[in-house]
């Protein structure tokens, strides 16, 4: 199987020393991580893919659901720490965000083309060091899912095709 490659230009704005100096801004589950630069070094460092959540937290009903189903249980941290980096993308409409936050989110959502809430995408990222833009490999997507084991098995079957197709 080939692997699907996006070589997408993605202008990421935010950087990681804003996630490091603000510290205001908090995620809607414990662990996971706001900042595309962020999520790229622990992937690089770890050789996790990334599981991006799409999220509209304060206002879309099966995000919460998604979340209270899934996100927040133990037996759904125990298989992300030891899986995939986690990473937030919320599109909020009575919380405040940071401007560069909602910068980056707007713009991995369109290179996603992600047009309803939630989605979630699993993939691996790879950065020029030249050019500072990443390319991206998708590895699948999902929505709401009922259980933990329902979710981390979707989830799992597309890392597993994707390390296959790439070796």
């Amino acid at each position: 199987m080939k692997k699907i490659l996006f070589a997408l230009v993605l202008f990421v704005t935010a950087q990681a020393t804003f996630a490091q100096s603000n510290n205001t801004y908090e995620t809607e589950n414990e662990g996971w991580l706001v900042m595309l630069d962020d999520a790229y070094e622990e992937s690089q460092k770890t050789g996790k893919p990334i599981l991006a959540n799409f999220t509209g937290s304060d206002w879309c009903g099966w995000c919460k659901r998604l979340s209270a189903a899934v996100f927040v249980k133990p037996e759904f941290k125990k298989w992300a720490d030891e899986n995939v980096v986690l990473l937030e993308l919320d599109f909020p409409r009575r919380k405040q965000i940071p401007e560069e936050i909602k910068q980056q989110n707007a713009g991995l959502q369109r290179a996603f083309k992600v047009r309803g809430f939630p989605t979630v995408w699993v993939f691996n990222l790879d950065k020029d060091p030249a050019t500072q833009k990443y390319s991206i490999q998708a590895l699948g997507k999902t929505g709401y899912t009922k259980t933990v084991g329902q979710f981390t098995s979707d989830v799992q079957r597309m890392i597993d095709k994707g390390s296959a197709a790439g070796e």
